[in-house]
C-alpha cells in the first residue's frame, strides 16, 4: 500500500535524519545469533504442536499478554536473550480462528545495551511492551507485491554519510513501532507525544550485524516478509522485551 500524494518538507526530512541518527548505532552487539525462546508447553491446545495450533504465544506472560488488543491477529515477538543482551529473536505468529500459528523466524538484534521498561532518549536500550505496526517506509520502493501496511518511500531514509558501509542500507525497509508516535505518519515524522526525554523513531529495519540504538532489526528476507504479509486488517502488533520481562 503505497503511500500516495506525500511530500516531504526540507525541515521534516531533516528532521528525519535526526531520527535515522538515533535509530542505529555504529557499535555494541557481537553478531551471534539467539536462540530463540523456549516453547511454553502451558501454551498448546490439545494435541498441538509446538509451532502451531496454540492457545497463546510461548514465552508472554499474563501482562504483557493483557495488552495485546483483541482483534490483533498478528504478533510480532521479539525475545530477547537478556536484559542488557543485544541479541534477538524475531518470530511472526499468525492467528488462525482461536490459537496462534509460528509463521515465520529470524535472529536479529535490539538495542546495545539491551531492553529498558522506561525507555529514554540516547539511552541505547529497546523498549519493552506491545506497540502496534501501523507505518512503513524506505529507501526503497515497497516490494513486489507491494506492502500491506502504508509505505513511504523517501530520500529522508538515508544513512547519515559518517555511518560505515556495514550501516547504509539498514533504512531500506523500516516498519514503525508505534511507540512515542503519531500512528498514520510517515516513519520519519519527528513528532513525539510523550515528549522528546521518552525517545522515539524505534522500527523495526534492516540487520547490520550488531546492536542498534533502541530498534529491531532483522534480516532483509525477513524485512521483506513482513511488509508483504503484515496486513491492517488484522491488527499487527509488536510485543518486545528480554525472554524475562516478556514472561512476568
Amino acid at each position: 500500500m503505497h503511500r500516495s500524494g506525500i511530500t516531504w518538507p526540507a525541515v521534516v526530512v531533516a528532521a528525519g535524519i535526526a531520527l535515522l541518527a538515533g535509530c542505529a548505532g555504529t557499535d555494541g552487539g557481537t553478531g551471534h545469533t539467539s536462540g530463540g525462546a523456549k516453547d511454553d508447553q502451558r501454551a498448546r491446545a490439545p494435541g498441538a504442536s509446538p509451532t502451531s495450533g496454540l492457545e497463546r504465544i510461548p514465552g508472554v506472560g499474563d501482562r504483557l499478554r493483557s495488552r495485546i488488543p483483541q482483534d490483533a491477529r498478528q504478533v510480532v515477538a521479539v525475545y530477547g536473550r537478556g536484559a542488557d543482551s543485544a541479541e534477538s529473536t524475531v518470530v511472526l505468529w499468525t492467528k488462525q480462528g482461536s490459537t496462534w500459528d509460528r509463521t515465520a523466524s529470524w535472529a536479529g538484534h535490539n538495542g546495545k545495551r539491551g531492553w529498558t521498561t522506561d525507555h529514554r532518549e540516547g539511552d541505547k536500550r529497546s523498549p519493552v511492551g506491545v506497540f502496534t505496526l501501523s507505518d512503513a517506509g524506505g529507501l526503497l520502493p515497497d516490494p513486489d507485491p507491494g506492502a500491506g501496511l502504508p509505505y513511504d518511500q523517501s530520500p529522508a531514509f538515508t544513512t547519515p554519510g559518517h555511518w560505515p558501509p556495514s550501516h547504509r542500507h539498514d533504512f531500506d525497509y523500516v516498519i514503525a513501532v508505534d511507540y512515542n508516535r503519531v500512528r498514520g505518519t510517515s516513519p520519519v515524522d519527528p513528532t513525539r507525544p510523550q515528549g522528546q526525554s521518552k525517545g522515539g523513531g524505534i522500527w523495526l529495519h534492516l540487520d547490520h550485524g550488531s546492536g542498534t540504538s533502541g530498534c529491531v532489526s532483522l534480516p532483509k528476507s525477513g524485512m521483506t516478509y513482513l511488509l508483504r504479509d503484515l496486513d491492517p486488517a488484522r491488527h499487527p502488533v509488536v510485543v518486545m522485551g528480554d525472554e524475562a520481562h516478556l514472561r512476568r
